[in-house]
């Protein structure tokens, strides 16, 4: 089993210096692998019989990959001695990352989606470095021992789980200061395997009026941080505008913007958590509607829709529910507020109107209450819940008690 924990750091003035200085160099680096690749790209990837008749004809070279970038590591450090201060295998990591940066551009993730092109990074956006492998007893009490950097303050809030070995270490720069990752693994803990009862089954239906509604009609009120938090941000925000470009003022005037916005992003990924934590501790099956969120972030909409957060929180809600052994499924979008929870007969009716009451029926329930039972309608339908309802119906199971999710989410 892998998991991750992330710390707050407490470095030292000279230590901070040290590591502003650290992540100049490495975003430099990766900004020179990225552009060799770029001129090699530009240059050779098209075929010979398919070159205009009149062409620049570059030097021919192999395909910049992996292990030739890594390979000039070495003559960089002879040409730059500065490099050699910095850890060789965070060197590495950095063709690592430019590596898969590109590779998702040309040829797409594992899912065959490809990104857009890679952009060289500001010094202000290139905000972490990772140690691939690091000694076991680096972490001694509430100190690691960074490979060529030295001992750094941790504030350990909670406490590595026994067992569990620190197998990779990340530091990120964020507004409010630097932050440490650790990956943790440990080989004897096997995975999570589903075990859930399928009678333990809600529908939610995410909105803007309230955050969701599951299908037993419990709602969920919206909190809407960034609103809340906009006419602070609006004053810092002029604040930035007003001081001149590359002044002391207006680096402390960003620093502060940065903070507000991490507070508002904090805010927010806090609530996601705890609704994801009371959902599970609550339902063993958990449907919600397939969404194109940037869809409707093109939309007069956008700023309630991003707000939300509802990506984020169904990332969320699926990653642990895997780690409780519970199931998170998607259904069909189509017509879930129109179509009616009790006959399914369609009613249509505009967005403004927020209560549906079906002709055909007589069926009278709020819109996201209606929208939310028919999600579950549709998740009950699908093969994965018919095959281990059957299975629950041969053992002669009653009910499953719920797990305890508190310590899981």
């Amino acid at each position: 089993m892998r998991t991750a924990y992330q710390y707050k750091l407490r470095p030292t003035k000279q230590q901070i210096i040290e590591l502003d200085r650290w992540l100049s160099m490495l975003c430099a680096q990766y900004n020179y692998l990225l552009a060799d690749r770029f001129n090699w790209y530009e240059q050779n990837r098209s075929p010979v019989n398919a070159c205009p008749l009149i062409c620049y004809l570059p030097e021919l070279r192999d395909n910049p990959d992996y292990y030739s970038q890594k390979k000039t590591l070495p003559q960089l450090k002879k040409t730059h001695p500065w490099y050699g201060e910095i850890y060789s295998q965070v060197l590495q990591d950095v063709v690592k990352r430019v590596k898969t940066t590109f590779d998702r551009f040309l040829k797409g993730d594992s899912n065959g989606k490809r990104s857009g092109k890679p952009r060289f990074k500001s010094r202000s956006r290139y905000r972490t470095f990772t140690y691939p492998q690091v000694k076991e007893g680096c972490l001694q009490g509430n100190l690691i021992n960074l490979p060529m950097f030295g001992k750094v303050k941790v504030v350990l809030h909670r406490p590595i789980p026994d067992g569990f070995k620190i197998k990779t270490a990340s530091v990120t720069k964020k507004a409010d200061g630097y932050y440490l990752t650790l990956s943790l693994e440990d080989e004897t803990v096997p995975e999570v395997k589903p075990n859930f009862n399928p009678r333990s089954i809600t529908g939610i239906d995410v909105g803007l009026k309230e955050f969701l509604t599951t299908s037993e009609g419990e709602t969920v009120a919206i909190s809407q941080y960034y609103r809340k938090a906009q006419k602070r941000l609006r004053i810092t925000q002029k604040r930035v505008s007003r001081r001149k470009k590359g002044s002391n003022r207006r680096q402390k005037a960003v620093k502060q913007l940065g903070k507000s916005h991490k507070k508002v992003a904090d805010q927010r990924k806090d609530f996601h958590f705890k609704t994801a934590n009371w959902l599970l501790s609550k339902y063993d099956v958990i449907a919600h509607e397939e969404l194109n969120v940037k869809g409707l972030a093109r939309t007069r909409l956008a700023k309630s829709v991003l707000d939300a957060g509802w990506s984020s929180f169904l990332s969320i809600l699926a990653n642990k529910a895997v780690n409780a052994g519970l199931l998170v499924m998607t259904v069909c979008a189509y017509n879930t507020s129109q179509d009616c929870s009790n006959c399914g007969e369609k009613v249509p009716k505009k967005l403004h109107v927020r209560w549906h009451d079906c002709p055909y029926c007589g069926c009278s329930l709020d819109r996201d209450h209606n929208a939310a039972i028919v999600i579950k309608n549709r998740a009950v339908g699908q093969p994965v819940l018919k095959a281990r309802s059957m299975s629950y119906a041969v053992a002669g199971v009653a009910e499953k008690p719920t797990p305890d999710c508190t310590q899981l989410v």
